[in-house]
């Protein structure tokens, strides 16, 4: 399991990690939120490495990896978080994009990796219950990561998920 889970306030496309999760769509082909801001950081390269590796797209909980272009780490994890406001409410699924993450990552070498809240924007699942899958899987599931970054683009979010990891600390 990771050794370490560290909470960051900040932007995951600034991050200085071996690899970045992207909570991507099923067309593999950039998009809005987290997504966006990954192919548009991550430059052409991203996109066209999507396309050549995942002609069509990734199935929901599934995971794969691309080139991170010009983002300050060396892979892109793309995953499929279930989308909630369309009736993708099976928790199993939102648990899978942080392993099958874990797994690509081990499979890549990457010791250091950052991860957004899967499915807690746009794609509506309650954020409460995106925290507790985040944090509860990442500190359980064994893995080769040495430090599992949650990464939280507001406040309000980081304590949040800083309080889950407290409370699933002690």
């Amino acid at each position: 399991m990771p050794r370490q889970l560290t909470v960051v306030h900040g932007d995951i496309t600034e991050q200085s990690v071996d690899a970045v999760v992207n909570a991507a769509n099923r067309a593999m082909r950039g998009g809005g939120g987290v997504d966006g801001a990954i192919h548009r950081r991550g430059g052409r390269t991203v996109l066209e490495d999507c396309i050549r590796r995942f002609p069509r797209g990734l199935a929901t909980g599934a995971a794969g990896w691309t080139t991170a272009g010009d983002l300050p780490a060396r892979w892109v994890i793309h995953v499929v978080g279930p989308n909630y406001t369309r009736g993708e409410t099976d928790r199993s699924l939102l648990v899978s994009c942080y392993t099958g993450a874990l797994a690509v990552a081990d499979e890549l070498g990457a010791r250091r990796v950052a991860f957004p809240l899967v499915s807690a924007g746009v794609y509506g699942w309650p954020k409460q219950d995106a925290i507790a899958a985040a944090v509860d899987t990442l500190l359980t599931t064994e893995s080769l990561v040495e430090e599992a970054r949650l990464v939280a683009f507001d406040a309000a979010t980081h304590d949040a998920i800083q309080a889950r990891v407290d409370g699933v600390s002690r």
